[in-house]
């Protein structure tokens, strides 16, 4: 027998250490972020050739008057159906 002991584990095997607790406003943040980023990432794959908005933005541009009668007649029926 030999008179050294082992020295014990600084952390208990098969437990985790607990985690540090996140305020309610760091979540929120952080939800904010990834929905922002995922938005982004949609906008940017809608504006790729062919896409609806790249043709959208074609259009406009084209005929900026003609835009602009249309999306004040969208509105205007969206706003009668209320």
């Amino acid at each position: 027998m030999s008179d050294e002991n082992p020295a014990p584990p600084f952390v208990y095997d098969g437990l985790d250490p607990v985690p540090e607790p996140r305020s309610a406003l760091a979540e929120v943040a952080g939800a904010l972020k990834e929905a922002v980023h995922r938005l982004g990432d949609a906008i940017d794959a809608g504006k790729k050739p062919g896409r609806p908005l790249s043709i959208l933005s074609n259009i406009a541009r084209e005929a900026p008057l003609g835009s602009l009668l249309i999306a004040f007649l969208l509105g205007v029926a969206v706003a009668r159906r209320r």
